[in-house]
């Protein structure tokens, strides 16, 4: 089992995360460094959002980390969401059963 985090970022994002970036960054190599962030990256040309791959993470966890995350603490993020993704195939996949 993953962990897959969705983010919806406002109008203008790559102008507007300048004063937060750098603080944005450490939060999440944080987690990397924890082990409990494997992927991240953004979406879309002109980017308006991101997603977050988190191995066998509990929700809780998930939760806590993007209600600390500077861009959302900021307004930066519009919307979010933690979805359990059940990986079968690939080599990060955690197949279960």
């Amino acid at each position: 089992m993953h962990v897959l985090l969705l983010y919806d970022y406002v109008e203008a994002i790559l102008e507007r995360r300048a004063p937060y970036r750098e603080e944005h960054l450490a939060h999440w190599h944080a987690a990397i460094g924890r082990g409990e962030l494997l992927l991240a990256g953004t979406l879309g040309d002109p980017v308006n959002g991101a997603a977050f791959l988190f191995r066998g993470e509990a929700r809780g966890a998930v939760e806590a980390l993007v209600a600390a995350d500077p861009y959302v603490k900021n307004g930066l993020v519009t919307r979010w969401q933690v979805l359990d993704w059940a990986t079968a195939f690939g080599p990060l996949a955690q197949k279960t059963g």
